[in-house]
């Protein structure tokens, strides 16, 4: 048997216990009043069952009762790999080497803790957790007869209960917190819940986790910082001019358009990191939209209005800044979506303004969404327009809950044993301190992109969706466009995003980054991280593109500046913000990105 190291056993301090215990009570017991209050005045559509799990389970059990054949080998298979595991940890407690019947997957970050593996016990615990949720999800991925979206609900909201469960969640099975219960004479619990009931506060009796420290980070200081001014502003955003880093720029000015979903600082972060300050110093003139964060007043903004006081509006204040009328543009996830009904619209009234379009980890062709097809379908957009109703947007809380169950165990289960059964504080990290300021969603056009988008893929057709008298038809747009795609996008799977190499009318160079929708992106040249692939050719699958494409080492930036460069039509002397027609309205980072959703 393997030797431990028996932690230092620290006995609790009774009175301190008492005084904690009657002040989390106190908290504990406000909190409870207020939740139920609030759950009297709850009501409306889907109120029992908003994501439409039960229908989706009733089938599955339908139909896995029909074949008991299956359901009995399945158990069976179970049963038997119990038997080997208690074999297994048999010989290991006689002091055999014994190889693991199940093993965690590679990235798996829950039994890093060397106890997992040392002690005979947890990593009993561990490997019946893992040939228990294997089972289960391998149970319910069998099951035939159901359509995909169903299969793809239940298989989603299996692995979230599968995730739910794990041993590492709870304080008696999992050996680090055990470890730091005895050491601590139980104050990481103590302190673990008062930082549950801190984030229940933060979160008006909603859980609200807390990722990082969010005093450790404040915009304009030490998180977006590169240096500009904002030269233009309309009620959906502002139109931030970057200073030059270098004393010529190119002729054609860059525009970047970032999602509204989050916030366009993403791009920004840290000086070491920003995609910006990098395009900056590669002499681009750099301009990009700060979203607002809408609040009940711009309920009725449409998607259209988003073009039309969004990139449209954009490209006519880049023109008024710098005398330039032709520009080359980036769209980042929904503002590449964005960017793409614009160039359709563009071409039907025969623009020419926009020279070479960017794309990164964008969807065109929704038809294989993603995980996050699991949230859409009727009954749910049903229940989610009714709650948009009386406020008239869509609360940045329950947009961040969806992106953040895509990622469960990293983004939400990690940080339930670090705060509230390690009882520690968050670690200050800007990118989890971006992902935590959360945005709204107007109704009207949140209601339209998820019905016409995700729900009836309408922007794949052409004329299926209509925006401002101008049926899209993204086979017209004929600008030069290089895609930016992830390889572990659970956001914009890259398989998805390929189809645009078909769908887009002219020529299309296709980028896969290593990593995911955010860290594939924010990959800069200096960090040697990931890597990224290439081919010459756009063949009709994403498959046939893999097995062709060349991978290269290091950040594909380089890649990209080299591809944009070529349309950026010469140098000319560098611009100040401020110094075309239009005058400076205040300095970056903007007024629009400091308000937040709870504000």
């Amino acid at each position: 048997m393997a030797e431990q190291q028996p932690p230092d056993i620290k006995l609790p301090d009774p009175v301190e216990i008492s005084k904690s215990m009657a002040a989390i009570a106190e908290r504990s017991q406000k909190l409870v009043s207020e939740f139920l209050a609030r759950q009297q005045d709850a009501g409306g559509a889907g109120s029992m069952d908003p994501l439409n799990i039960g229908a989706a389970f009733m089938e599955m059990t339908q139909r896995m009762m029909a074949d008991p054949a299956k359901l009995v080998q399945a158990q069976m298979t179970l049963w038997q790999d119990y038997m080997r595991l208690w074999q297994a940890t048999a010989e290991r407690m006689m002091g055999q080497a014994s190889d693991p019947v199940a093993s965690p997957d590679h990235g798996d970050r829950r039994f890093k803790h060397p106890e997992w593996d040392e002690n005979e016990l947890f990593d009993f615990v561990k490997q019946s957790y893992l040939l228990t949720a294997r089972w289960m999800q391998s149970t319910v991925k069998d099951v035939e007869g159901l359509d995909d979206k169903t299969a793809q609900k239940v298989d989603f909201y299996t692995r979230q209960f599968v995730d739910a469960m794990a041993p590492s969640n709870f304080v008696m099975t999992n050996p680090e917190v055990l470890r730091a219960t005895l050491e601590s004479g139980g104050e990481n619990l103590v302190k673990g819940l008062h930082n549950l009931l801190d984030d229940l506060e933060r979160g008006k009796g909603r859980l609200k986790i807390r990722m990082t420290d969010v005093e450790a980070f404040k915009l304009g200081e030490n998180i977006a910082l590169t240096p500009g001014k904002v030269v233009y502003q309309n009620d959906l955003m502002q139109l931030i001019q970057y200073q030059p880093a270098t004393e010529e720029v190119y002729k054609r000015p860059l525009l970047i358009i970032p999602p509204w979903i989050n916030k366009y600082y993403i791009l920004d972060l840290r000086p070491k990191n920003s995609f910006i300050r990098w395009a900056v110093a590669q002499g681009h003139s750099v301009f990009v939209i700060s979203w607002v964060n809408p609040d009940s007043k711009l309920k009725a903004k449409t998607f259209e209005d988003y073009m039309t006081e969004g990139p449209l509006a954009a490209i006519d204040a880049v023109e008024k800044a710098t005398g330039e009328k032709d520009v080359n543009v980036i769209g980042y996830c929904l503002g590449g979506t964005l960017l793409a009904c614009t160039l359709a619209y563009m071409s039907a009234k025969k623009d020419t303004r926009v020279k070479s379009a960017t794309f990164f980890t964008t969807m065109m062709d929704f038809a294989e969404a993603g995980e996050l097809g699991v949230f859409i379908d009727e009954v749910q957009l049903a229940a989610l327009e009714e709650k948009m109703k009386d406020k008239g947007y869509l609360e940045g809380a329950d947009m961040a809950t969806t992106f953040n169950l895509l990622r469960a165990n990293d983004l939400i289960w990690s940080f339930v044993v670090n705060n509230y059964l390690m009882g520690k504080d968050p670690f200050p990290f800007d990118l989890l301190y971006w992902n935590s300021d959360s945005t709204r969603m107007p109704a009207a056009m949140h209601s339209f992109y998820l019905r016409k988008m995700y729900q009836e893929n309408k922007l794949v057709e052409p004329g299926g969706i209509t925006l401002k008298g101008v049926k899209i038809d993204l086979t017209k747009v004929t600008v030069p466009a290089c895609l930016i795609s992830t390889r572990e996008d659970h956001i914009a799977p890259w398989k998805a995003t390929y189809s645009a190499t078909q769908l887009l009318g002219g020529p299309v160079k296709f980028i896969l980054a290593g990593s995911g929708h955010i860290a594939g992106v924010v990959n800069p040249p200096e960090a040697e991280k990931y890597g990224y692939w290439t081919s010459a050719k756009n063949p009709k699958t994403p498959d046939a593109w893999s097995e062709a494409a060349k991978e290269h080492k290091g950040s594909w930036w380089p890649e990209w500046n080299r591809w944009v460069a070529e349309f950026g039509n010469g140098k000319v002397p560098a611009r100040q913000p401020g110094d075309g027609k239009l005058k400076v309205v205040e300095d970056a980072p903007g007024s629009y990105v400091k308000l937040q959703a709870q504000d």
